[in-house]
């Protein structure tokens, strides 16, 4: 089943989300201590750290192929105008769902994640934090410039390969949900 949203209102969402992701990692993690964000809340499970580096893994591949395909756009010789409207592929929309948090933080659907992208045990707390924060700040600059692009027209691969691609929105949306499960993880992982 697909969604379809009003392209500034989606833009302004996800950017007010992304500014939540920001003001989380600011005031809980940067002033934490260290063993506070090396801390596992059980042996199987992910630290405050991991939870992060986790997700600066998807950032690595997401963020530069969003911002080659929105470069891409915006200098081609026909660059996609902008639609008012923008409407989620039923599989991108399905992959979003099935990544956002509950509304108690916990997360819709168990999984796994791919080994690619499981986070390492000896990380560098403060490193990993500001690495988050950074990808961060370049998303929501890409939010300001797919303004000036169509969210539907241009295609991103996935993390699953180059034969699976969604939408620029798409993409935006299942990354944000994404970062938003496992800040919800990590909060809980602090509190433990």
């Amino acid at each position: 089943m697909s969604v379809k949203f009003e392209t500034p209102v989606l833009l302004k969402e996800l950017h007010l989300q992304i500014d939540e992701l920001l003001k989380t990692a600011n005031e809980q993690f940067v002033p934490a201590p260290e063993d506070v964000l090396l801390q596992q809340p059980a042996p199987e499970k992910w630290s405050v750290a991991q939870c992060l580096d986790h997700l600066n893994a998807y950032s690595r591949f997401y963020v530069p192929a969003m911002e080659k395909a929105i470069q891409s756009a915006l200098t081609g010789s026909l660059p996609p105008a902008p639609a008012d409207t923008f409407k989620s592929g039923w599989l991108g929309n399905y992959f979003t769902k099935m990544m956002e948090p509950k509304t108690d933080g916990q997360p819709g659907m168990k999984m796994q994640a791919p080994k690619a992208y499981r986070p390492m045990s000896n990380l560098d707390a403060g490193k990993v934090v500001s690495e988050f924060i950074g990808w961060q700040q370049q998303t929501k600059a890409l939010l300001d410039r797919a303004q000036h692009v169509n969210l539907q027209r241009i295609k991103i691969p996935t993390t699953l390969g180059n034969w699976l691609k969604f939408s620029l929105g798409d993409t935006f949306r299942f990354v944000i949900a994404h970062e938003r499960r496992h800040m919800a993880q990590a909060l809980r992982a602090m509190m433990q």
